[in-house]
C-alpha cells in the first residue's frame, strides 16, 4: 500500500505544481494511525500530510458537490466504491463534471478500527499485510490478526469496480468473489414480523441523533433536511418518542431508495455502530426482485427504476419472492 500512496502524492504534486487542478482531494493523516480524514490539497507542501492506507475508507465523492462547484478543476482520488457514488451524484446534477478530474485508486479493502480493537489489541501504531495474515503493531507488541475478521462492514461482500475514471494509478486485477451481499437481509425476511420489529426496535433504540449517517451519504444531498426545518415538528436532537426514533431511519430509507449505491458509510460512521445498511439493502433487494437487476451508480445518466415508468410495473399487491416481507 505504501507504493501506491508515494505514487498518488507524485501524481498531486505533478497536478498541482502544472497547474492543471487548483486542489486535490484525498486523505490526511490523523492523531493516530488509524484515523485519517478526507481532506482537500491546494499546495505541495500540504501534501507531506497526505496518506492512503487500509484506514481511508471514507467515501470522498459527498465532499465533491460543493468543491466541484469552485474556480479551478479539481482531481480526486476515488476507489471503486466510490465511483458508484460520484456518478450517482453526476446524474442527479449534483457535481459538476467538467470541473473535477477522477484518478482511480485500489481499494485492497479496509480495516474497521473497531473490530482490531475487540480482538484485544489497543494503543495500535501501524499495520502490515501480508495476504490475509496482518501484522498490527501497538504499544505493546505485534498481534497477527486474520484479514477477512477486520474489514470494514462495507467491504466485506463489496465486489464493485471502477465506473468512471480519467486516469488510474495501480489498479489489481479483482478475483470475483463468491460472496452474497444480501445475506444479512435474508435472514431478517426470515424472521416472523415480530422478530424483525424486536431487531429494529433494539438497534434504532441506540440512535443519539448525531445524523453522521445523514451527513456522511452521497445520496442525501439537499441543501436543506426536513430534519432540519423547524416548521416540520421532527428536529429534535433528542428522541421524544420511541415512534420518533424509528422514523428518522425509516424515513431517510425511503428517502434514498433507488439512489443508494450501497457504499456503506452510514454503518461506517454510526457511533452507536447501528447496521442501517442493512435497511437500504432491503430496499436495493426489492428493487432487484420487482425491476430487475439496477445497482444505482453505474451510469452518470438516465432515469432509475423508481423514477421511471412502464405498464409492466409492479403493483402496490405484488408479492416479492412469494412472500410478502
Amino acid at each position: 500500500m505504501k507504493d501506491v500512496e508515494m505514487k498518488m502524492k507524485e501524481r498531486a504534486k505533478q497536478l498541482l505544481e502544472s497547474g492543471e487542478v487548483a486542489r486535490v482531494v484525498g486523505w490526511k493523516k490523523g492523531d493516530f494511525c488509524y484515523d485519517p480524514s478526507p481532506a482537500t490539497f491546494e499546495t505541495v507542501e500540504e501534501l507531506d500530510n497526505f496518506v492512503y492506507d487500509y484506514f481511508c475508507g471514507a467515501n470522498l465523492s459527498k465532499y465533491l458537490i460543493q468543491i466541484s462547484k469552485k474556480e479551478g478543476k479539481t482531481a480526486v482520488f476515488l476507489k471503486p466504491c466510490d465511483t458508484y457514488s460520484f456518478n450517482q451524484l453526476v446524474k442527479e446534477h449534483r457535481i459538476n463534471r467538467e470541473n473535477v478530474y477522477v484518478i482511480a485508486v485500489e481499494c485492497m479493502a479496509k480495516f474497521d478500527i473497531e473490530k482490531i480493537k475487540e480482538k484485544g489489541v489497543s494503543q495500535i501504531t501501524g499495520v502490515e499485510v501480508k495476504d490475509k495474515d496482518v501484522k498490527v503493531s501497538s504499544l505493546y507488541g505485534e498481534t497477527t490478526l486474520y484479514k477477512p475478521e477486520i474489514l470494514l462492514t462495507k467491504c466485506e461482500t463489496c465486489q464493485k469496480t471502477h465506473q468512471v475514471k480519467d486516469e488510474e494509478i495501480i489498479l489489481h486485477e479483482r478475483p470475483e468473489r463468491d460472496v452474497d451481499r444480501f445475506a444479512e437481509v435474508k435472514k431478517l425476511e426470515a424472521m416472523t414480523e415480530d422478530e424483525r420489529f424486536a431487531f429494529w426496535k433494539e438497534q434504532l433504540s441506540k440512535c443519539i441523533r448525531c445524523n453522521a449517517c445523514r451527513n456522511v451519504c452521497p445520496a442525501c444531498s439537499c441543501v436543506k433536511c426536513v430534519f432540519d426545518n423547524p416548521a416540520s415538528g421532527v428536529a429534535a436532537k433528542a428522541n421524544d418518542s420511541e415512534f420518533e426514533e424509528k422514523l428518522f431511519h425509516v424515513i431517510r430509507a425511503f428517502h434514498v431508495a433507488g439512489r443508494c449505491t450501497d457504499c456503506g458509510e452510514c454503518s461506517r460512521v454510526c457511533p452507536q455502530h447501528i447496521p442501517l445498511h442493512l435497511l437500504n439493502r432491503k430496499f436495493i433487494k426489492d428493487i432487484d426482485g420487482l425491476y430487475g437487476e439496477f445497482q444505482a451508480g453505474e451510469e452518470a445518466e438516465g432515469k432509475t427504476p423508481l423514477t421511471s415508468y412502464t405498464e409492466g410495473d409492479a403493483e402496490p399487491n405484488d408479492v416479492l419472492n412469494g412472500e410478502a416481507k
